[in-house]
C-alpha cells in the first residue's frame, strides 16, 4: 500500500484506474482513501472502472465466469466517477495510468489476500507511449461500459530502461487481440534458446501446453518452474467433462514432470475461503519477461485483460531470482 500511495501521490492531473478486485480492510482502505483525497483536492480527475457484478450463481454452462462480491460497494464508497464493466466473462485488468504518462499494472488485486496471502508482481513503467495505449483502452472501457469490442489496440514495443540498461516493452490487450497474445506467447515459447521459466496460477492454453512439450521433447532448452497446483486440480476437472480437452491433463502433467516444475498447495477456491494462491502470471523467456494481469489460459483471449513483453536481460534476471525463491519456497 505503501507503493501504491506513492504511485497516487505522483499524480498532477489524472488518475484512471481499471480493476477487477477491489476491497480492503479498513486500515488499508484508509491509506488508500487519504492519497486519493489528497490528489483530489489538487485538481486530480480520479475514474474507476471496474468488473460488472455477476449474478449469484453465474451460468457456468455458458462461459460466465462469477466476480468477487464487495469490489461495487467498495468502489462507490470512495465516492469519485465509476463505471461498471458488464461483459459476458470477465473485466480482470488491475491497471492504473497516471496523468497519462505512467501505468501500474502486474497480477495483482485490489485487496488484502492480493497484498498479504498471494504471490504476485507488480510492475510500474514511465513511458508516455506505454500509458497512452493502457489510456486507451480505459477509455474504451469506459465509454462503452461494456468490454465486448474493446482491446483491439494495434501496438508497438517502446523503449524503456531498467537497471540504467535499454529494453523495450510492448503491451497487448484482449479480448481484442487475444488469439493473436495465445498466438505471440507460444511463438516465443517456441523460439526460445535458454530458458523458459514459469510462474503462473494455471497452465491451460493449449497452445501453450502443445509448445512446452515441443520444447521439452527437444532437450536443448531448460524449462522449470511453479504453478498453483489446488487450483489447477480444479482445472483438470473440468478438462475431464469436456472430451476435447481431456488431451490436456495428460499432456500438462507430463511436462510438470519432465519440467519438475513446482506446486504450491493453495487453499481450495469458495468466495470466502483464505484466498492464498500462487497467483502470478509469468513466462521468463531468454531475456523476455511476459506478465500481466493475463492467465494462460483460453478464457483470458475473451476476458479484459492486458499483458506485456518486456525485452530486459536485468528484469529477467530480477523475475529470475524471484521465481528462484518460490521454488525454494514450495518445493
Amino acid at each position: 500500500m505503501e507503493r501504491l500511495t506513492a504511485f497516487i501521490r505522483g499524480a498532477t492531473k489524472t488518475l484512471d484506474f481499471a480493476v477487477y478486485d477491489m476491497r480492503f480492510s479498513d486500515s488499508l482502505k484508509t491509506a488508500l482513501s487519504s492519497a486519493l483525497r489528497e490528489r483530489a483536492a489538487t485538481g486530480v480527475h480520479v475514474r474507476i472502472c471496474y468488473d460488472g457484478d455477476k449474478p449469484l450463481q453465474p451460468n457456468m454452462a455458458a462461459g460466465q465466469d462469477p466476480a468477487p462480491a464487495g469490489t461495487s460497494a467498495f468502489v462507490q464508497s470512495l465516492d469519485y466517477p465509476w463505471r461498471r464493466i458488464a461483459g459476458m466473462k470477465l473485466m480482470h485488468n488491475k491497471f492504473i495510468v497516471c496523468d497519462g504518462q505512467s501505468v501500474w499494472t502486474g497480477s495483482t488485486n485490489m485487496t488484502d489476500d492480493a497484498f498479504t496471502l498471494m504471490e504476485n508482481n507488480i510492475v510500474t513503467i514511465d513511458s508516455t507511449p506505454l500509458a497512452g495505449y493502457y489510456a486507451e483502452e480505459f477509455d474504451q472501457l469506459w465509454e462503452k461500459e461494456h468490454f465486448d469490442d474493446t482491446g483491439d489496440i494495434r501496438t508497438i514495443a517502446a523503449p524503456i530502461t531498467f537497471a540504467d540498461q535499454p529494453g523495450a516493452a510492448r503491451v497487448m490487450f484482449s479480448p481484442g487481440c487475444g488469439l493473436e497474445i495465445d498466438s505471440e506467447i507460444a511463438r516465443r515459447v517456441r523460439a526460445a534458446q535458454r530458458r523458459v521459466r514459469i510462474c503462473s496460477l494455471l497452465i491451460n492454453s493449449g497452445t501453450l501446453i502443445s509448445e512446452l512439450g515441443n520444447l521439452l521433447q527437444r532437450g536443448t532448452v531448460k524449462v522449470d518452474g511453479i504453478y498453483d497446483r489446488t487450483q489447477m486440480a480444479d482445472v483438470y476437472r473440468q478438462w475431464q467433462e469436456v472430451p476435447s480437452n481431456r488431451w490436456k491433463i495428460g499432456a500438462l502433467q507430463e511436462i510438470v514432470e519432465r519440467a519438475q516444475l513446482v506446486g504450491k498447495n493453495s487453499t481450495p477456491y469458495t468466495p470466502t475461503s483464505t484466498h492464498d494462491f500462487m497467483h502470478n502470471k509469468v513466462l521468463v523467456i531468454d531475456d523476455t519477461v511476459i506478465t500481466g494481469s493475463y492467465n494462460f489460459s483460453r478464457s483470458a483471449e475473451f476476458n479484459a485483460e492486458n499483458i506485456l513483453f518486456i525485452e530486459s536481460a536485468p528484469l529477467a534476471e530480477a523475475y529470475s531470482a524471484y521465481i528462484d525463491h518460490l521454488i525454494q519456497k514450495y518445493r
